[in-house]
């Protein structure tokens, strides 16, 4: 779950002046399960079945990208759930994807892998091998796990700081954001595409982004003074920012959604993801919850903060 800065962690950006995101791990999850298959052969189960004999005839991309980085051509079964849907959603669950498959079957093949080092190597995959037009956020969310100030260096190199804050003020963050599914599922390498281009052609999109990146440290640091309040004004001037990045991240009815909310009692809010589509969070006192819900009349969905990164939950050696 971003909440400001997104964007910022496309290279066409970063590699100039440097990005930085502010978001959470949340407590969703992308199940990973590895065993050997005794013909020697591959299967995949996820939201479809493969059963081939050969690396290179597998049609899921970050599944044959994910196998060839790690050295395996056959004699693997994967099978893989989610508790929300693949693609389209705004939540990272691509990236979420491939950062527990490397981490499953690394395990699988005896081997520890740090976050950092699931980070640099689930974006090598998606990016890198399947080019996808994305940026580097989720991987690192995923890996690592809590809130973090996720920062994009010019040489690449990415570095992750949790966010420093009391129990109760993160207690106060996590129980005033309240999330609706907007039914909209959607790729975003379109608007990320369009998104990359702007980036390097237009002096106006990299000032923006330059406000959306001092945003997280105006955020990071309000958090740390216990200064909640200040989180709803941060995450409205980062959509509004957002917004003006390239056409196509905001429609109509996300405006009315959005709109709706606002009069609600929201004081801020976002859409998730590239834009279009997916999940919408907006923060507000609790006791406004239940009137936004009935003003946007979308199904809400609960979500809570996760300190933890992928992990492996079950080892068997033999």
């Amino acid at each position: 779950m971003s909440f400001v800065g997104g964007g910022s962690d496309l290279p066409a950006f970063y590699r100039r002046h440097g990005g930085a995101v502010l978001s959470t791990a949340i407590d969703k999850y992308v199940y990973v399960s590895v065993n050997p298959k005794f013909d020697g052969g591959i299967r995949l189960a996820y939201s479809k079945v493969e059963e081939v004999q050969r690396l290179d005839e597998i049609e899921h991309r970050l599944f044959r990208a994910t196998l060839e980085l790690l050295g395996i051509d056959g004699g693997v079964e994967v099978t893989t759930t989610a508790d929300i849907p693949s693609r389209g959603t705004g939540l990272g669950s691509s990236s979420s994807f491939t950062v527990g498959l490397l981490n499953a079957v690394s395990a699988h093949l005896g081997r520890h892998v740090s976050a950092d080092e699931l980070g640099r190597r689930s974006c090598e995959v998606e990016i890198d091998r399947c080019g996808e037009p994305i940026g580097k956020q989720d991987q690192y969310a995923a890996a690592f796990g809590g809130v973090n100030l996720i920062e994009f260096n010019a040489d690449d190199s990415v570095a992750v700081s949790p966010v420093i804050m009391s129990r109760g003020t993160r207690k106060r963050l996590e129980d005033g954001i309240v999330c609706f599914y907007t039914g909209i599922t959607r790729s975003a390498s379109e608007i990320l595409r369009a998104q990359s281009a702007n980036s390097q052609e237009s002096a106006n999109h990299q000032a923006t982004l330059k406000r959306m990146v001092a945003l997280c440290y105006r955020l990071r640091d309000d958090l740390a003074r216990g200064d909640v309040d200040a989180f709803g004004d941060i995450l409205h001037e980062n959509w509004e920012l957002k917004k003006t990045l390239t056409a196509g991240i905001a429609t109509p009815q996300i405006d009315g959604w959005y709109g709706a909310a606002r009069e609600a009692g929201a004081l801020g809010g976002k859409l998730l993801g590239a834009g279009a589509g997916g999940f919408l969070i907006f923060y507000a006192p609790a006791d406004r919850h239940e009137a936004i819900a009935r003003a946007v009349g979308l199904r809400r969905i609960r979500m809570g903060f996760e300190p933890l990164g992928s992990r492996i939950l079950f080892y068997n050696p033999q």
